[in-house]
């Protein structure tokens, strides 16, 4: 790995909460400008490529002086380069062009979320996968899952060829403050200081978010989604993140969009991990659904089974897309078993659900970013809490 002269504290994270936008789009109070105003420039470089400084202060509507000012830093940090001069039409010297330096650093990437597998990447600022890195869990809980983490990073780590932003982590369960896992059951973790573990082991800036939540920042940052949506996350369990108008909603006890427990009907249903029955986990998560299908005796019956789950997570989103007014519902999971009947019926169920001259055209689609999903959400976190960029 390579040093770097670092736009930040080793150690220290700019941090990463609910109800901040993911993209800065304005001025903002004068004791809070000039972090968000750089940011404001990378953005600018990052979205549209090779601009020069008038470009981006039209952009921005901030003054030439001030773009000078900032590129002049960002440049000294090796953010910005210089690519040559624009052969304008017009008269007078040529524009000096800029653009987000994409070798300026890297990023890594964690995902924690299989049942069986703890995957890790390094990225690029653009959210490609330079290498990977994976480490078998088999079945290690509590301190033992904690260490395979630090395993995993440790690879990582030396693995990277440019200086590190920083390190994302997508972690199942609840995750609270300061990236303590609040709870997750299937690592056994309580209260585990995730997050500051890995700030004390590795001297960099560390972010840890639930994995449904980092899914949607990939979506939102590099799967094309621009508007407000809400990503199903469907695996050993199932869970959801939300993003409105351009913040992702984390909510007050920072579990917005555990939906895995909700009971759906009042028809009963299988008995779930949680206690409860007829948890929409009883009818969407990938053991369970595997199961059904494999116990299916013909090619009807696991059409019904498919079916059926479908509706069960329709009738659980309508009330959400009907009170939020959501454009866009995304699918991340096993294209096997929820692209086609699934998500049809998904689709149907919340048409019936839902007025249709406010949600006639809601679009529900499937994920193209496949099962890097988390990883590249977990860099999406770290580009924007470090550099204001997604």
């Amino acid at each position: 790995m390579t040093t770097q002269k670092l736009p930040f504290a080793p150690g220290r994270s700019r941090g990463f909460a609910g109800g901040r936008a993911l993209r800065p789009s304005g001025k903002v109070l004068p004791e809070h400008a000039r972090r968000h105003n750089r940011s404001l420039v990378l953005q600018t470089l990052y979205l549209t490529g090779q601009q020069s400084r008038a470009d981006i202060a039209r952009e921005t509507g901030l003054t030439r002086v001030t773009i000078s000012a900032l590129v002049a830093e960002l440049m000294v940090e090796g953010l910005v380069l210089e690519v040559g001069q624009r052969e304008d039409a017009r008269p007078g010297k040529p524009a000096m062009l800029l653009e987000l330096n994409s070798l300026a650093f890297q990023i890594i990437g964690i995902d924690l979320s299989d049942a069986a597998i703890f995957r890790g990447a390094v990225l690029d600022l653009r959210g490609q996968v330079i290498s990977r890195v994976e480490i078998a869990l088999e079945g290690s809980i509590g301190a033992d899952a904690t260490d395979k983490v630090v395993s995993l990073v440790e690879s990582l780590v030396a693995a990277a060829t440019l200086p590190i932003l920083g390190v994302g982590v997508g972690s199942p369960g609840i995750v609270g403050r300061g990236g303590v896992v609040l709870t997750a059951p299937n690592l056994g973790w309580v209260g585990e200081p995730l997050q500051e573990t890995l700030v004390d082991r590795f001297a960099l800036p560390v972010l840890v978010i639930n994995d449904a939540n980092a899914a949607t920042l990939a979506e939102h940052s590099f799967g094309g989604a621009d508007s407000d949506m809400i990503l199903i996350k469907i695996g050993h369990g199932v869970g959801a993140g939300l993003l409105l108008d351009g913040s992702p909603l984390l909510g007050g006890r920072f579990a917005a969009g555990e939906i895995g427990h909700v009971v759906v009907g009042t028809d009963g249903g299988a008995e779930c991990a949680c206690g409860k029955r007829g948890c929409l986990e009883t009818w969407l998560a990938t053991p369970r659904l595997d199961a059904a299908l494999a116990a299916a005796a013909t090619s009807d019956e696991r059409t019904t089974i498919l079916r059926e789950a479908g509706q069960r997570l329709g009738i659980a989103l309508a009330p959400v897309v009907g009170a939020l007014d959501l454009a866009e519902v995304v699918l991340s999971g096993p294209g096997e078993l929820l692209d086609g009947t699934l998500a049809d019926a998904v689709l149907e169920t919340l048409r019936e659900r839902t007025m249709a001259e406010f949600h006639g055209g809601l679009v529900l689609r499937m994920t193209t970013l496949g099962e890097d999903i988390v990883m590249r959400g977990a860099a999406a976190m770290v580009l924007s809490g470090q550099l204001g960029v997604s």
